[in-house]
């Protein structure tokens, strides 16, 4: 199958699940507004603005990372269904963090580690993708000739540890495992991938080569 073809629904289900995030806030000031009722709110703010910046991140590491290949198969086909069926999810954690994040401690903190625990199987998701891909560079055609070296890879599946971290700090402090997760999404503002125009040696086979 053309890459293109799976970019294009993984596009569509990245923007249903950043447009849902917004759900989270039209009640805010529905019956009654006034600025201690918007200020009071900032815990959804603060989540919302911590997933959106996940999901869209997320959404250009994706673009890029398909923007390597040509074609997919039904391998890379699953394990994307995984990383998006985790991106999807996202709203409802959020929303969990939102709620709780300044109530009883004790369910701040249960809503801030099952925020993590999916953040972490997204993590797992693309980390997967992005070694399958890296590792069966012959079944998947590339449309240019990509050079990338094993640090590559580690700084981009770093995130796996840092959301693990992430999770078990949200059983002590859901705030601090929110500031955590946003700094994460940060991290991964920067390229940590090779671009389509980064080129490798003429006489190299086209393709990922990774060493």
């Amino acid at each position: 199958m053309d890459s293109r073809r799976a970019e294009s629904f993984s596009d569509g289900v990245f923007a249903v699940a950043i447009t849902i995030l917004v759900f989270d806030l039209l009640p805010i000031g529905k019956d009654r507004v006034s600025g201690h009722i918007l200020l009071h709110a900032w815990p959804q703010y603060a989540a919302y603005v911590v997933s959106f910046l996940t999901i869209g991140i997320m959404w250009m590491n994706h673009h890029t990372m398909l923007s390597l290949i040509s074609r997919v198969n039904r391998p890379l086909l699953a394990i994307n269904l995984f990383l998006l069926m985790g991106v999807v999810a996202i709203p409802f954690p959020t929303a969990l963090v939102a709620e709780h994040l300044t109530g009883d401690a004790a369910q701040s903190r249960v809503a801030a580690f099952f925020y993590g625990l999916v953040m972490i199987a997204i993590s797992v998701g693309f980390g997967s993708m992005w070694i399958y891909a890296s590792l069966r560079r012959d079944l998947l055609g590339a449309p240019a000739r990509i050079r990338t070296t094993r640090a590559s890879t580690i700084r981009f599946t770093a995130g796996n540890g840092a959301y693990v971290a992430g999770t078990l700090v949200a059983l002590v402090s859901a705030p601090a495992a929110l500031i955590l997760f946003g700094l994460i999404a940060v991290y991964y503002l920067f390229e940590h991938l090779p671009g389509p125009d980064d080129t490798g040696d003429r006489d190299d086979q086209a393709g990922l080569l990774i060493r």
